[in-house]
């Protein structure tokens, strides 16, 4: 059971947001947790949902092309002025029962899109802007099975893996600029589109997702708002210090 956590209460304040994939599930509770710090928020994604932050502007689009990528984060200064904190969330899978030889070719590439060149696009848009801040900071989310991929999931994890790498290396290229670059790679979330995904697998697997549950050691799926506070911390300046780290918050898994 998640344990909610007192009020961030002015430690965003000022600090301008933009948050993709931010309708739902980790990106919303992501950029509910900066806005209870004070932060102004942009969340972005296809559609809105009833988990979209009410306090939040919220911002229609497609990041898995260069002119949808450049659109949300124009519309994004457009409303904030300016720009603090990047969080990359936006990502989605299609699980294939049949292993890698059953992924059609335009899915990889799909998958590539949304799952990597999307942070690559939505971050190169987004720099000038976040050069032009004093504290600057990305976070991008990538998956714990980024190391080991199922095979249902294997064009997923290899998107991911890429993210990883990416991050790393702009960690140090930023680095001069003061714009601090970090990854978070969470395991088995319980989100409807995570838990949608997790059931495929299971099932293909003849298993139960409280089978897989027991195998945690702290004995739980996670919540979003358990990424979202590892995410508010490392944009934080309690963070100031930390750049091209990839942290796992998977419970122990």
């Amino acid at each position: 059971m998640f344990i909610p956590l007192a009020p961030l209460k002015d430690e965003f304040a000022g600090r301008r947001v933009l948050v993709t994939g931010g309708s739902r599930g980790i990106g919303a509770a992501t950029a509910q947790r900066l806005i209870d710090g004070g932060a102004e928020v942009v969340t972005a994604g296809r559609t809105k949902s009833d988990e979209t932050p009410s306090a939040s502007t919220f911002v229609s689009g497609d990041v898995r092309t260069v002119a949808g990528a450049q659109q949300i984060v124009g519309h994004a200064l457009e409303a904030l002025g300016g720009l603090d904190i990047l969080v990359n969330n936006a990502g989605a899978i299609q699980v294939h029962v049949g292993g890698s030889r059953a992924i059609p070719d335009e899915e990889w590439e799909d998958s590539l899109a949304i799952n990597f060149l999307s942070a690559v696009r939505v971050t190169n848009a987004a720099l000038p802007a976040l050069q032009r801040s004093e504290r600057g900071a990305i976070v991008n989310v990538a998956t714990n099975s980024y190391r080991n991929p199922p095979a249902a999931g294997l064009h997923y994890g290899a998107a991911k893996a890429a993210l990883v790498s990416y991050s790393k290396g702009l960690a140090g290229q930023l680095a001069p600029a003061g714009i601090r670059v970090n990854t978070v790679t969470p395991g088995s979330v319980d989100t409807t589109g995570g838990t949608k995904v997790l059931q495929e697998m299971v099932d293909a697997m003849g298993a139960t997702i409280d089978q897989l549950t027991s195998t945690i050691p702290l004995g739980r799926r996670g919540d979003p708002r358990d990424l979202a506070e590892l995410i508010t911390f490392l944009v934080s300046d309690r963070a100031q210090w930390i750049t091209g780290a990839n942290y796992d918050i998977d419970g122990g898994a």
